[in-house]
């Protein structure tokens, strides 16, 4: 075939394939519909491109309620896997190597098991079966099972100040305060899987973001905070608290999953904190030595102790401000602790005072202070409302 010939059929192929493409962007009456004509230019069999919502950490269980992401934590929504153990406070106390376990129907203590050195949290597993008892300077973790009240056999783990379990339940993770450490560990035997070494000082507190891909860790020794990737185990964020002599503790994720609150117990107050930007967090003055914090069970307040002066503050969410403020009789040392399962009582320990209180969330009065042994911290109330345990002294969702 001549050069020119081919050149010429090649041309009018060309505008002949160009007419059609205009006249397929064009609907009747030559009014031009752009996504029409895109979807009609496609290819046969192309599927059309929707941009796609990010998904949840693969494996975790679907998020009940966008707008609230305690929305599992109701009262009396107890899992079955619960629901027949006896309703217990268990109490480490970190000065006296024993946990106390207290009855809250009759609020006196009904047993004390002796642990390991240093026993810091009582941490529900993430599928609900076991306590673990962090002994972080004997260097083992106890179980305690709640349908007995009794310990098994210690495991052994290395500094394990602080325990979380990522939201898909494939991990725990073992906060190594003095290790400079977050060790990702297998829930069920605490075999080392992947161990992340970090740059601050006393890795202590987390909590996750409602989609369960990362994780923020306060650092209580240095002022910082980290951001971290659940699913690829690695620090991806890391910042200065802009407050002198910083020493952040608790954090806890807001019920609309878009605000994560951190305790400042040397700030006297809560950082506001923007997870998803991990911008610089403002804060929001509550009380002196502030430190723990817990949801109530509507979802709509939020109790922060106040350890330096014997106070609780409470945070309604609606209104994005401090409501009230309890302050217990005598004085005391509010630290860590729990929301009881009908969401009626509020449980603290005493950590400088060898006591554990409990506190009317309706009214802020107290109802019962009870005599523990030394040093008392991280307590758990347990069973509770969830379908999931994130760790710590339980967060379920």
């Amino acid at each position: 075939m001549h050069p020119t010939t081919s050149l010429t059929q090649r041309t009018t192929a060309l505008l002949a394939g160009a007419l059609l493409a205009l006249l397929a962007g064009c609907g009747a009456g030559g009014e031009k519909t752009g996504a029409r004509g895109t979807e009609q230019a496609a290819p046969t069999g192309e599927p059309k491109k929707i941009a796609a919502t990010p998904a949840g950490l693969p494996g975790m269980p679907p998020v009940q309620d966008p707008k609230d992401i305690y929305a599992a934590d109701r009262p009396g929504m107890l899992s079955p896997v619960v629901k027949d153990f006896p309703s217990r406070i268990y109490v480490p106390n970190t000065n006296s190597n024993t946990v106390s376990v207290i009855d809250p129907a009759t609020y006196k203590v009904i047993d004390t098991i002796p642990v390991g050195v240093q026993p810091q949290h009582v941490v529900p597993s993430w599928d609900l079966k076991t306590l673990w008892v962090n002994n972080n300077r004997g260097h083992t973790l106890t179980p305690i099972d709640p349908a007995t009240g009794k310990a098994g056999e210690p495991v052994d783990v290395h500094d394990p100040y602080n325990l979380y379990f990522t939201p898909n339940g494939k991990y725990a993770v073992v906060m190594a305060s003095l290790d400079r450490e977050l060790v990702f560990r297998d829930p069920h035997t605490m075999e080392t899987r992947h161990t992340e070494p970090v740059s601050c000082y006393g890795v202590n507190h987390a909590d996750f973001s409602a989609d369960g891909r990362y994780f923020i860790v306060s650092c209580e020794f240095s002022a910082e905070l980290l951001k971290v990737d659940t699913e690829k185990m690695k620090v991806v964020g890391q910042q200065r608290l802009p407050f002198e002599g910083a020493m952040p503790q608790d954090v806890k994720l807001s019920p609309d999953g878009k605000t994560f609150y951190i305790a400042d117990m040397i700030a006297h107050g809560v950082w506001v904190l923007d997870g998803e930007k991990f911008t610089e967090p403002r804060l929001m003055p509550t009380g002196k030595g502030a430190h723990g914090l817990y949801i109530s069970r509507d979802s709509k307040e939020m109790y922060i102790p106040n350890r330096g002066e014997g106070s609780i503050s409470v945070f309604d969410f609606a209104e994005n401000k401090l409501t009230k403020k309890w302050w217990l009789p005598g004085g005391g040392s509010p630290d860590m602790g729990g929301v009881s399962a009908d969401g009626k009582v509020l449980w603290l320990s005493g950590r400088y005072d060898s006591e554990v209180y409990a506190i009317d969330t309706q009214t802020g009065k107290q109802l019962a202070r009870i005599p523990v042994g030394s040093g008392p911290h991280g307590l758990a109330v347990y069973p509770q409302p969830g379908r999931y345990s994130l760790g710590h002294t339980g967060v379920f969702r």
